[in-house]
């Protein structure tokens, strides 16, 4: 699951809450974002780790090489934790991790969940959220679905999670889509896979990475999953003109720079509270500010797609929560509506928050998880009986 750094649990965008862009009350910003840095940077208590762990993940992640040791360190009690996409049986699953070095030179994390012992359905191809990585909660996600007879495949964008890069950092999200896109296509050109459907599954920021995916290969996927995704920033979260032009010039001169301090989102995306806690169990996801070239590129990048709706051609199942106060359900809506695909289903779930498949009650994940299913099993069976 991700957070996108697109709208806070107040409502405003975080390009709003810059202070360089306002006149007003800076003194009174100044001294609230010193003390939520103070909080950011107080780290995270579990009470189950020694002293020797806990200074593992309470190191600088900014690079690599920290985020391995972390995530080695710890996989074992953040794979053990009391959440339902933990509960599946992973026994009938084969599971591979490797490090590839792609077409830019930069060593990417992936990793695939398949079924032992059935025969494959299709292949589906995930695409995580902001900040996240696919070794978490995209785990559970991963093995329902193996579960259920598909082929799962991951893996951590440049400069998040496992993959190199500075963490939190895309200098540019077209090159970032076609690291993705140079994945997934060295998959499905395998032969056990070759004449498989496939489908992209795009959570939160993912959704956006998806969508382009498919404006790029038109005519290259069966369909797509979007969970709550961040395809178009809502009107009134639109930073004003100058502003937006502020933040480029900064952007050019400073582009790794954090721009300001970020809530803690769980709160508004995790409607259960004890989901709400376990968030915190994700060690190597970037929870820092956003860097300012990052967030120009997700910026650049949501309106590009809100212009380009009405090329959506894929078959499209969207899901989103109610009460979302993450990414607006509107979003979803205008994409149902405009886009051009006869075969599109919008399901909105009642009081249902950010976090679908991670932060809401049991018995809400179960059903989003059916429904995903569900529509996966239709149109796999539509696709390999023609």
């Amino acid at each position: 699951m991700s957070l996108p750094p697109v709208k806070l649990s107040s409502g405003r965008s975080f390009f709003e809450r810059c202070d360089w862009f306002q006149g007003k009350g800076w003194r009174r910003q100044r001294r609230e974002k010193a003390a939520a840095a103070a909080m950011a940077s107080r780290p995270v208590r579990f009470p189950e780790i020694d002293d020797e762990l806990r200074k593992i993940i309470d190191a600088n992640m900014d690079e690599v090489p920290a985020r391995k040791r972390a995530r080695e360190a710890f996989k074992d009690i953040q794979l053990g934790i009391d959440h339902i996409l933990f509960k599946t049986p992973c026994d009938g699953l084969k599971m591979e991790e490797s490090y590839e070095v792609n077409s830019r030179g930069l060593e990417i994390f992936t990793k695939s969940w398949l079924p032992k012992s059935s025969s494959l359905k299709a292949v589906v191809c995930f695409c995580h959220g902001y900040g996240d990585t696919c070794t978490f909660f995209a785990e559970g996600i991963a093995r329902k679905l193996a579960s259920s007879g598909y082929g799962f495949f991951a893996m951590d964008y440049p400069g998040y999670g496992l993959s190199e890069g500075l963490h939190g950092y895309t200098p540019s999200f077209d090159k970032l889509v076609d690291d993705v896109i140079e994945h997934y296509s060295k998959v499905k050109e395998k032969p056990e896979f070759r004449t498989l459907p496939s489908f992209l599954f795009g959570e939160s920021l993912g959704g956006a990475v998806a969508l382009k995916v498919h404006l790029k290969q038109p005519n290259a996927w069966n369909g797509a999953i979007l969970v709550a995704p961040m395809c178009k920033i809502a009107d009134n979260m639109t930073p004003p003109w100058l502003v937006t032009q502020m933040l480029i010039g900064v952007a050019n001169l400073l582009p790794k720079h954090k721009l300001v301090p970020q809530k803690d989102l769980a709160e508004a995306a995790f409607r259960d509270p004890k989901n709400r806690k376990l968030a915190a169990y994700n060690v190597i996801a970037y929870k820092d500010k956003p860097r300012l070239k990052t967030a120009l590129e997700m910026l650049r990048t949501t309106q590009e797609i809100e212009r380009r709706l009405e090329e959506v051609s894929l078959p499209l199942l969207i899901l989103h929560g109610e009460a979302d106060t993450v990414t607006d359900p509107s979003v979803s809506k205008a994409l149902h509506e405009k886009a051009c695909c006869s075969d599109k289903k919008l399901k909105i779930y009642k009081d249902a928050y950010h976090a679908l498949l991670e932060g809401e009650p049991d018995e809400m994940i179960i059903q989003v998880f059916n429904d995903i299913i569900s529509w996966l099993d239709e149109r796999s069976r539509e696709t390999n009986s023609c």
